[in-house]
């Protein structure tokens, strides 16, 4: 690095500004050179950059963007460690939205964690999606906001690297970082830095604090996923049918209704979740229909 430059990670972007903070705590405004707009390289929350820090009233310069270990479309973030998925008996738990996102997760080499929150309302929620992801490799973490338990690991699972929340409304995400991670205070001294006042949730930000990294976002689009996604690429994000790979009689297979098929033969013989291979349908259908009319 030059003289006066600093390494940070962009914590927010709004109107053209990004402000990025570095290891001491400092946040900065800044601008991205006219090279990353050439290079057709648009700067992220989450990227982690070397930076030129501006002089008085101006703001500093993005000098350079490190290189990325993920990057999501919608939201546009990058750099994400672990997704944790939250679910609760309140409202009804969509899995199938959780399996899409796993095969995000998955896709961009994000770690996935299931996490059953509100568990003391239905004990037997934890139980059902412990036995449903059994052979998926994802951690299921059972907690509760409100009665405390849990939290130790959860808050274990926050650590290391940049973590995002995501699941449908109401079940307790942002009730579950403040809990384990006080951020929720820290959100609104950093929208006041920025002078954003209350359009926290408008755009993605990196919220730090104690070693926590959490991404505050509106939400998930996975549009950008099936678009790009063939359809004999999607059995390959489900763990599951890995110790049936080259045993169907048909290479390659779907696992949808081939003769021979062992990842079929194996849910009809119990060794496989049904309502998780149900759900592998629906995707594969959406999956197929979007390959179909990627050119329309």
């Amino acid at each position: 690095m030059t003289a006066g430059e600093r390494l940070g990670v962009i914590v927010k972007g709004v109107g053209g500004l990004y402000y990025a903070r570095d290891a001491e705590g400092e946040v900065y405004v800044l601008r991205a050179k006219g090279v990353f707009r050439r290079r057709h390289l648009t700067p992220l929350v989450g990227d982690r950059i070397r930076l030129m820090p501006g002089t008085g009233e101006e703001h500093g310069w993005i000098e350079e963007i490190l290189p990325r270990g993920s990057e999501l479309i919608r939201p546009p973030v990058a750099n994400i460690l672990r997704l944790l998925f939250v679910l609760a008996p309140e409202p009804e738990p969509d899995l199938l939205l959780l399996d899409r996102m796993l095969v995000m997760a998955r896709e961009q080499q994000i770690d996935p964690v299931i996490v059953v929150n509100k568990c003391e309302l239905d004990p037997a929620l934890g139980a059902r999606i412990r036995e449903e992801y059994a052979k998926a490799d994802v951690r299921v973490l059972e907690v509760s906001a409100r009665q405390a338990i849990g939290l130790d690991a959860l808050a274990g699972a926050l650590r290391g690297g940049i973590c995002c929340f995501a699941g449908q409304s109401g079940v307790g995400k942002s009730s579950l970082v403040n809990a384990v991670t006080g951020l929720t205070l820290e959100a609104g001294e950093i929208s006041r830095r920025i002078a954003r006042g209350k359009n926290t949730t408008r755009h993605a930000e990196l919220l730090m604090r104690d070693g926590y990294q959490v991404l505050d976002t509106a939400g998930f689009s996975l549009l950008d996923l099936w678009d790009r996604l063939e359809p004999i690429q999607l059995e390959a994000f489900y763990p599951e049918f890995a110790p049936y790979e080259g045993a169907c009689r048909f290479q390659p297979c779907y696992h949808e209704n081939e003769p021979g098929c062992a990842v079929l033969e194996a849910a009809r013989a119990g060794a496989l979740p049904a309502g998780r291979l149900e759900r592998y349908h629906q995707l594969l259908a959406k999956v197929k229909e979007t390959w179909r009319n990627r050119y329309v």
